[in-house]
């Protein structure tokens, strides 16, 4: 039986990297979940050394890290409302500028 490899759906996946298989994304994601609630549960095992009171509640940082990382996120979000400019913000490029004539002077005609 010939394989008709005419088709530009069929791809052969022999040469895709580790991360491009969605299994190994996935076996990735559930190590990663499972570290994180081991840690979480370390928390509640192992002795810590604090200096200022906030840090006995429990879970502290791992809820400090993500409280933290969702206002760096949000922060980021409203920093680009201020400071995003458009793409010809310092000026156009030269092919813009010869579409933008093309295109005046046919509608001059």
């Amino acid at each position: 039986m010939e394989h008709n490899n005419s088709n530009p759906d069929s791809h052969d996946h022999s040469n895709d990297s580790f991360f491009d298989k969605p299994k190994n994304v996935s076996i990735i994601l559930y190590v990663f979940y499972a570290l994180c609630v081991i840690l979480v549960a370390l928390d509640f095992i192992v002795h810590r050394h604090i200096y200022v009171h906030f840090e006995e509640i429990p879970t502290f940082y791992a809820l400090y890290g993500f409280v933290a990382c969702v206002v760096l996120v949000v922060l980021a979000k409203l920093m680009r409302l201020g400071l995003m400019r458009s793409e010809t913000y310092y000026d156009k490029r030269d092919d813009e500028a010869h579409m933008q004539n093309d295109s005046t002077q046919e509608a001059d005609k």
